[in-house]
């Protein structure tokens, strides 16, 4: 069974869900930086936009009751790999010990010409 999940503050560019609740798991789909109060992509660099990314999951995140802590799964994917020192940074200010495991992607390209796209799964309380 899938739950959807939704914020009023993350971006859906496309037909899917902004998460699915799937017991004991919430899968959310990939972020972009997308700014809510502008619908542009966030500017001010990499660290900017990772934090931006983050604001957009742990909103639908929050829908469900859930943050930081009930994550366990996070996957990075940046079109610069050049960039993963300054993602690093930002990312390590959303998650405290013991942290989630990770995986970090480099790509080609990302929708709307983003340079980071964030996804994460989380388990329910």
């Amino acid at each position: 069974m899938r739950r959807p999940l939704t914020s009023k503050t993350a971006t859906a560019v496309g037909p899917y869900s902004h998460g699915v609740a799937s017991d004991p798991f919430v899968y959310l789909s990939g972020q972009t930086p997308l700014d809510p109060a502008t619908g542009e992509l966030k500017e001010g660099g990499i660290a900017a936009q990772t934090s931006q990314c983050f604001d957009n999951l742990f909103s639908v995140l929050d829908s469900d009751g859930l943050d930081e802590s009930d994550v366990v799964k996070v996957n990075v994917y940046l079109t610069d790999m050049d960039d993963f020192d300054a993602m690093n940074s930002a990312y390590q200010d959303w998650f405290s010990e013991p942290f989630p495991s990770r995986t970090t992607i480099g790509v080609a390209a990302l929708p709307l010409g983003a340079s980071v796209e964030i996804e994460l799964v989380a388990r329910q309380r």
